[in-house]
C-alpha cells in the first residue's frame, strides 16, 4: 500500500470515528435517564402487557416486580402464547388473589404473523388502559419503573415511549457480543436527528418520507404507548409480519412526525434490568433472528453498515500488527476504547465486553453474515417456529 493510499485509509477511519463520537455525543443528550423515586401521580389508566412463550425461567421476576408497581392505577396482564413449560403456572401462583392481574391463553398463530406480534396484538385487545406498556418477560422493573416512565411520556408528551433497560449479562458469550447493541444503535442510529425533526415538524414534511421514517426505532424490551396513537398507526396489526417489530413500530411513529406524533428513547437502566439470552447460542440465535431484519430488505444499507462496521471498529487492531501502519492505528484503537469506555460508563455494562473488544465485534459481524444466509434462506428460527421475513418498504 502506497502512502497516498495509507493517507486516505486512516483519514477515512478517522473521519468515521469523529463522525460516530458526535453522534454519540448528541444521541446521550437527548437520551434521558428515567430514575426511581417520584412520586407516584396518575397519569391515566395503564395496562402492562407481557408476551410470554416458554418463560418459565424469566417469568417470575419479570410478573413479581410489575405486580408490586407504586403507580395507582394500573393492570398486568400476562399472555400465555402456548408454552410448553412451566409459564402459566408460575404466573398463576404469584398472581393469586392479586386483583389487578389477568392471564390470557393465546389463541393459534395465524399465516402471516410472527409470534410476538400476533401476542402483543391480542394483549392490547384485551387491554383496557388509556397507556400500553408492552415488555418483555425477561425484564426486572424497579418498584417506581412504571411511574417513572409513565410520568416522562406524559411530560414529554410522547406517543411512544422505548425505556432502554440495563443489559445484564453473565456468561462470556453474553458479555463479549450484546454490549455491541450499544456500540452500533448509540454512535449511528439518529436519535437526536429525530428529535430535532419532532421540534420542527415543517421541516420534517419537506424531507422524503422514507428519511423520516429512517429516523424512528425502539428497543422492544419495554415500550410504552398512548393508546389512542397506538390505534392510530395500526398497533402491532400494521407490522404483523416483522421480526423487529420494535424498529418498525418506531418507524410507523417516525413517519408521522410532519403530522405531530412524538417519539422518545429514554435510558432506563436505573429502574429496569434485561438479561436478554443466556448461552452464546443463545446469543447467536437471537441476533440471528434480528440483525438481518433491522434493514427491512435494504441490501445496500446493510452492505454499507456492515463494511462500516468491520472498517472502523475492527479494521485498526488488524493494521496494528503492520509495522508501517501502527502509529496510525494506535490512535484509532484508542480512540474505540475511548468510545467503548464512554459507553460502558453510562450504560452500565460489563467492562469485559470493552477489553476484549475485537473479539466481540468479529462475532458480531460473523452473525450478522449468518443472519444474512439464513434469512435469504431457510428462515430463521425462535422458540419452535421458523420465520420467513418479507420486507415492508415505506
Amino acid at each position: 500500500m502506497n502512502d497516498q493510499a495509507v493517507l486516505i485509509l486512516h483519514g477515512l477511519i478517522l473521519a468515521i470515528l469523529l463522525a460516530t463520537f458526535l453522534c454519540l455525543g448528541l444521541n446521550l443528550l437527548v437520551f434521558r435517564t428515567l430514575r426511581p423515586g417520584l412520586t407516584p401521580v396518575s397519569h391515566g389508566p395503564v395496562s402492562i402487557l407481557i408476551p410470554a412463550r416458554d418463560e418459565e425461567r424469566n417469568i417470575g421476576g419479570c410478573f413479581g416486580s410489575l405486580i408490586r408497581q407504586d403507580y395507582p392505577d394500573y393492570e398486568v396482564l400476562v399472555l400465555d402464547d402456548n408454552s410448553t413449560d412451566r409459564t402459566a403456572e408460575i404466573v398463576r401462583g404469584l398472581g393469586a388473589g392479586n386483583p389487578r392481574y389477568r392471564l390470557i391463553t393465546g389463541q393459534p398463530l395465524p399465516e402471516g404473523w410472527t409470534g410476538k406480534n400476533w401476542a402483543c396484538h391480542q394483549l392490547s385487545q384485551a387491554a383496557t388502559g388509556d397507556w400500553l406498556v408492552f415488555t418483555d418477560a425477561d425484564t426486572i422493573h424497579a418498584p417506581g419503573a412504571i411511574t417513572a416512565i409513565v410520568a416522562q411520556a406524559a411530560n414529554e408528551r410522547a406517543d411512544l415511549l422505548s425505556a432502554w433497560p440495563r443489559l445484564v449479562t453473565v456468561t462470556l458469550g453474553e458479555k463479549l457480543i450484546i454490549p455491541v447493541l450499544h456500540v452500533v444503535a448509540l454512535g449511528w442510529f439518529p436519535i437526536a436527528f429525530a428529535r430535532l425533526l419532532q421540534a420542527f415538524p415543517r421541516f420534517a414534511a419537506l424531507l422524503p418520507e422514507k428519511m423520516v421514517r429512517a429516523c424512528g426505532g425502539a428497543n422492544g424490551q419495554c415500550i410504552l404507548f398512548r393508546r389512542a396513537a397506538y390505534d392510530r398507526i395500526g398497533g402491532h396489526a400494521a407490522v404483523r409480519d416483522h421480526i423487529v417489530e420494535d424498529v418498525a413500530l418506531g418507524r410507523e411513529v417516525a413517519r408521522r412526525i410532519p403530522a405531530g406524533m412524538c417519539l422518545r428513547n429514554c435510558d432506563a437502566h436505573p429502574i429496569m434490568d434485561c438479561r436478554m439470552y443466556r448461552s452464546f447460542r443463545e446469543v447467536c440465535d437471537g441476533f440471528t433472528k434480528n440483525a438481518h431484519a433491522s434493514f427491512e430488505g435494504n441490501i445496500f444499507l446493510w452492505v454499507m453498515v456492515g463494511g462500516l462496521q468491520f472498517i472502523v471498529f475492527f479494521l485498526p487492531f488488524i493494521l496494528l500488527l503492520i509495522p508501517s501502519q501502527f502509529h496510525f492505528a494506535l490512535v484509532e484503537v484508542a480512540l474505540i476504547y475511548l468510545y467503548r469506555v464512554i459507553l460502558t460508563l453510562r450504560m452500565r455494562t460489563t467492562w469485559t465486553g470493552c477489553i476484549l473488544h475485537p473479539i466481540g465485534h468479529f462475532l458480531a459481524m460473523a452473525i450478522g453474515i449468518r443472519s444474512w444466509i439464513n434469512t435469504s434462506g431457510a428462515g430463521v428460527q425462535w422458540k419452535g417456529r421458523t420465520y420467513h421475513p418479507s420486507f415492508p418498504q415505506a
